[in-house]
């Protein structure tokens, strides 16, 4: 299976490798399979060339003998001939009687060969039985191959007189060598095809995929947030050509969606702000519109105390309008939000500068170094700072612990700014963790929700990141980091 799950350049280079050698070795076995098939023909072949050649010479000699042509005047027919026999055809030659018992033999006398004494009873049966009166025996000896003919010598009127035996030994050498020089020499061919497919898969496998690698590419890099750019892909396959335009048809939809959706996420983000801010505006009209029906219902102008009667209806009515006012600035800050100045400052001097406008006794602050230079928009760092320890002062104020403690930080790490804020309060529940972030989500009775939403969007504006531990033991501690 990991050969299915590597890569498709990987895949073709190896299969056309694998293609080379099956090839290779499927001929060399046919080779060796069709020189061992000729052999078995040659042998059986030559043997029965010898045959005819020696039953002729027989024929012969027991036309022109002087001695009675009989089984038992055998010996003495070929007395002497048998010798020259062998010596023209360079084989040893054997003659039986009827029944398989030995009647002559080329072989020295002073040779012992108790084996030919007689034929074997399944060679004299597989004579007996045989239509064309000829039998051949083949076993091994030795690991050396033997073939053993059997035939009858018969008389001028076709009488049996005797079997002649002409044993042969298989002698391969000649074509064991020629089948050795062959595979050699297809050997060198294969070698030099296998190097040659190497070098071609490798090209061909680059080719194909490249274009895979370029569609590949593209495709990694598609975002539904940007402008995508089309496949140009030249001198390619229908297949990929294929590909590429259903890549390029996609990327046209995709940016019809994304503007659609763009379209449709930022009408459904004013509706939202739209409700938000009336949400927001409604809560202190209701207030005022009482403040005002209770001052038209009880106004007398000749009533000693009605300086001061209008004194509290204009206080109410200026708190109300101030919590209007301060609705509206919250809102077109965050909508602005952030209006980005590249400015050169000591980021610890600013955070000083920060918590100085708070009077709570429990804040602390701290920093390695008297000066972390860094690249931001000053106003707003100070935001940043500011509402995050509000956030920790309101944490504390509901938990009320026994010793408050705030503590801020600032340390240079590398080529980034971490500023932490740690506070002992409430801490933050487990269904709220997702939500710290989000717009006009808030767990105060009062406030809309847009302090931290305001403080992750100015960081990541800079490159930076908020992020945020807590627990209902320890509190809660935020980190912030920016690029200097």
């Amino acid at each position: 299976m990991s050969f299915y799950k590597g890569s498709l350049r990987l895949r073709i280079f190896l299969s056309m490798i694998l293609l080379v050698i099956g090839a290779s070795i499927l001929i060399a076995v046919v080779t060796i399979f069709q020189y061992r098939e000729e052999a078995e023909d040659y042998h059986g072949k030559r043997l029965l060339r010898k045959e005819a050649t020696i039953r002729k010479n027989i024929d012969y000699i027991i036309k022109t003998t002087t001695y009675p042509v009989e089984t038992d005047k055998i010996p003495l027919i070929f007395k002497d001939k048998i010798y020259e026999i062998k010596d023209i055809h360079n084989l040893e030659i054997y003659l039986y009687d009827l029944e398989g018992k030995l009647l002559k033999t080329s072989k020295a006398s002073f040779v012992k060969d108790t084996t030919k004494n007689s034929i074997s009873s399944k060679a004299l049966n597989g004579l007996k039985q045989s239509s064309s009166k000829s039998f051949v025996e083949q076993f091994e000896e030795n690991k050396t191959g033997f073939r053993s003919s059997y035939t009858y010598i018969t008389d001028r009127h076709f009488k049996p007189l005797a079997i002649l035996n002409l044993p042969y030994i298989e002698d391969d050498e000649f074509i064991n060598k020629e089948l050795k020089e062959n595979l050699i020499r297809l050997g060198y061919a294969y070698l030099f095809m296998l190097l040659i497919a190497i070098i071609l898969s490798y090209f061909l496998s680059k080719y194909i995929t490249k274009s895979l690698n370029t569609i590949s590419e593209k495709i990694t890099e598609t975002r539904l947030n940007k402008r995508n750019q089309k496949i140009i892909i030249d001198d390619t396959s229908e297949e990929i050509t294929t590909l590429v335009s259903a890549y390029n048809g996609m990327i046209d939809e995709l940016e019809n969606s994304a503007a659609q959706l763009a379209s449709n996420e930022r009408e459904a983000a004013w509706r939202e702000m739209a409700k938000q801010v009336a949400h927001e505006i409604k809560n202190p009209l209701t207030p005022m519109r009482l403040t005002v029906q209770s001052f038209h219902r009880k106004f007398e102008p000749n009533d000693p105390d009605i300086h001061k009667k209008m004194t509290e209806y204009s206080n109410t009515l200026i708190q109300q309008i101030d919590t209007m006012s301060s609705i509206a600035s919250a809102f077109s800050t965050y909508a602005q939000m952030p209006a980005q100045q590249d400015e050169t400052l000591n980021v610890v001097k600013i955070i000083k500068l920060a918590l100085d406008i708070f009077n709570e006794g429990y804040i602390n602050f701290y920093s390695e170094e008297k000066e972390i230079i860094a690249n931001f928009d000053r106003t707003q760092l100070i935001r940043v700072i500011t509402n995050l320890v509000k956030n920790s002062i309101q944490a504390i104020n509901e938990e009320q612990p026994e010793n408050p403690k705030i503590e801020v930080s600032v340390i240079s790490e590398n080529e980034n700014v971490s500023i932490t804020v740690m506070d002992n309060g409430i801490g933050v529940s487990q269904e709220n963790v997702d939500k710290v972030f989000e717009p006009k989500f808030t767990t105060k009775t009062s406030g809309m929700g847009l302090g931290l939403a305001m403080v992750k969007k100015i960081v990541e504006t800079y490159g930076g990141t908020i992020s945020f531990k807590t627990s209902n033991e320890d509190g809660t501690t935020f980190k912030v980091s920016f690029p200097k």
